[in-house]
């Protein structure tokens, strides 16, 4: 069990689009309808960070890590950083043979939710404590894939343990939802697990709201 060794953590900005900063161990469901920019703002706001030295983690359920990375790269230029990705995707897409390495780890599939949280703790292990970095932010896109595969009791609990993982190291958890794609019980039930909500919009910029404004 990761816990959090460096309490002076200071506040996570959260970049230009947003203009809020919030305490460590924040968790932030980032909820809009589809093409509203969700990844894109998530990525803005871990790219925010790396600028900074922050520690970097995608955990992408769309995409595979090569795109992922590319267009991270286009936002700041991550060689020798502390920017990784754990790619629930391209081995689901049998890709030949792929191995882990210091920036991508993979799972079978996004069904498989032990994997990704096993990979998630590597790279948190890696960076938080391995190298000492004090601030992590970390994005998981998107939700909506893992409630595809599994039940929202399934997806729930693993989420319990995931948020769990980031605030028990001081971190930052953005976790993209498509809101038109699930009902309001599922999306009230998933609301529990969080801080706070950024909303996107196909007209007007992003809002956020916090549990504790």
């Amino acid at each position: 069990m990761l816990t959090a060794q460096f309490r002076g953590t200071q506040m996570y900005d959260l970049g230009p689009d947003l203009d809020t900063e919030v305490q460590p161990g924040t968790n932030i469901l980032l909820s809009g309808p589809p093409l509203t920019g969700k990844r894109s703002l998530g990525l803005d706001v871990l790219a925010e960070g790396t600028e900074n030295g922050d520690g970097a983690i995608i955990v992408t359920t769309k995409d595979g890590a090569k795109r992922v990375l590319s267009d991270f790269d286009k936002r700041v230029s991550y060689e020798g950083k502390p920017v990784a990705v754990v790619d629930c995707v391209t081995r689901q897409q049998g890709l030949g043979d792929i191995r882990d390495d210091d920036r991508v780890k993979y799972t079978s599939s996004p069904v498989d939710m032990t994997g990704i949280g096993i990979k998630l703790s590597e790279f948190l292990q890696a960076f938080y404590q391995d190298r000492h970095i004090e601030q992590n932010r970390v994005m998981l896109h998107s939700l909506s894939t893992l409630l595809m595969y599994a039940d929202l009791q399934t997806v729930f609990r693993f989420l319990h343990v995931f948020t769990g993982r980031i605030q028990s190291v001081d971190g930052l958890g953005l976790f993209a939802i498509d809101s038109t794609a699930h009902d309001d019980q599922t999306m009230n039930t998933l609301k529990q697990l969080f801080d706070g909500i950024i909303t996107t919009r196909e007209d007007g910029d992003p809002e956020i709201r916090l549990a504790s404004d």
